[in-house]
């Protein structure tokens, strides 16, 4: 008879979080089973905007974020493919006097964390930025971030996960999973097997696992509001932000325009753009970029996220139960973020710990349930049947 199916490590979710686990904890020899209940990479990981920066990002998020950045040069190395990963900076605009002075304050914050950014505004911003309207009086420059396609890297990780010896599982929803007090008993379908390690990568739907284990956060879903035009001439030269949030913009090899900026609606399962919502952000849109004003809009779309109160991930042990770890509630801003958080749950995983500080996105700042001391040792420390 065959042996019941046992990996060392479960994944919920093949989002990039999750893919990205599954082929990190892959690479470093574990056996790895992820289950995505629809396709992998087609939630918010393959409909979102695409921006790669580190650029405006809290300063508890750039250690990670700087880490996370590195990964993404060597993506032909890890996928075969380089996603249409473009370096093509961030210019984060200021449309204030007030908006520059945050700029300033927030580019020696980020010095302080080795991220240096370029402060231009006056005459020099007007002569090298002469396609920006009269709406941006300034901005700042980080040279090393840029833009992908979501459509083609999130697939790619899991593709690459499946290469590099995981057994990724799509169309296979988790029908239940218990915590027997040794291990992980999962069933999807008709499969039943067990796992040392649970992780919790379920995006917006990652509370229902949570909420199994009795530690649910307040979380919401959201729903980006993002459109591309026709194609049109080179004329953006960086992946565009605004302080403040509200537009965001970057142009493409093709000439198209990806916009975004708002929120659509949807049910908490499904994302659908909002035509109001294009149509005021694209004016306002239009005054940063007046190249855009006879452009057509040829598709809009969206997609479900999960947002916590604080706009920071989950990413922590469980308080609850040993070996299980959470990371979701990206709030929007997880496409650079999640190969350097794949990385960061395999540390966990396999060394017990991780250089990349985490405290700001422990699931215990929500609550402060009482924790078992045993349960918090067997969750810092890999387990021995791991193999490395």
């Amino acid at each position: 008879m065959n042996e019941p199916l046992h990996y060392d490590v479960a994944i919920a979710g093949g989002g990039l979080v999750g893919a990205s686990a599954a082929l990190a904890l892959a690479q470093r020899g574990l056996r790895v089973g992820l289950f995505e209940r629809r396709f992998c990479g087609a939630q918010a990981s393959g409909v979102n905007y695409g921006g790669v920066r580190c650029q405006g990002r809290p300063a508890e998020q750039l250690p990670l974020a700087l880490r996370a950045r590195r990964v993404w040069d060597r993506l032909p190395e890890l996928l075969g493919i380089d996603g249409e990963f473009v370096v093509s900076g961030h210019l984060r605009l200021a449309r204030s006097e007030a908006d520059f002075a945050a700029l300033e304050a927030y580019a020696t914050l980020a010095r302080e964390h080795g991220l240096d950014l370029q402060l231009i505004a006056g005459d020099t911003f007007r002569q090298r930025y002469p396609w920006l309207g009269r709406a941006a009086l300034g901005g700042s420059l980080c040279p090393t971030d840029g833009h992908a396609n979501p459509r083609l890297v999130s697939p790619a990780f899991a593709r690459a996960a499946r290469a590099a010896g995981a057994d990724v599982r799509e169309h296979a929803a988790l029908d239940d999973i218990e915590y027997d007090g040794t291990r992980f008993q999962l069933r999807a379908g008709d499969l039943h097997a067990s796992a040392d390690w649970l992780i919790n990568s379920a995006g917006a739907w990652a509370n229902t696992i949570a909420g199994r284990f009795g530690e649910t956060v307040p979380m919401q879903p959201i729903y980006p509001n993002m459109w591309v035009t026709e194609p049109l001439p080179p004329f953006i030269t960086h992946n565009l932000g605004v302080y403040g949030g509200g537009i965001y913009a970057r142009q493409v090899a093709r000439g198209n325009c990806v916009i975004g900026g708002g929120r659509g609606h949807g049910d908490g399962e499904y994302g659908q753009p909002s035509t109001e919502t294009t149509r005021a952000v694209m004016r306002d849109a239009c005054a940063l970029l007046p190249a855009l004003r006879d452009a057509l809009l040829i598709r809009t779309w969206s997609g479900v996220e999960g947002c916590t109160l604080d706009h920071n991930p989950v990413i922590s042990a469980s308080g609850t139960v040993p070996r299980l770890l959470h990371a979701f509630g990206f709030s929007g801003g997880g496409f650079l973020l999640a190969p350097g958080v794949g990385e960061v749950l395999a540390d966990l995983v396999v060394d017990g710990a991780t250089a990349t500080p985490l405290d700001a996105f422990a699931i215990g700042r929500f609550a402060s349930p009482a924790i078992s001391p045993d349960v918090v040792n067997i969750a810092a420390h890999p387990v021995p049947s791991v193999h490395r």
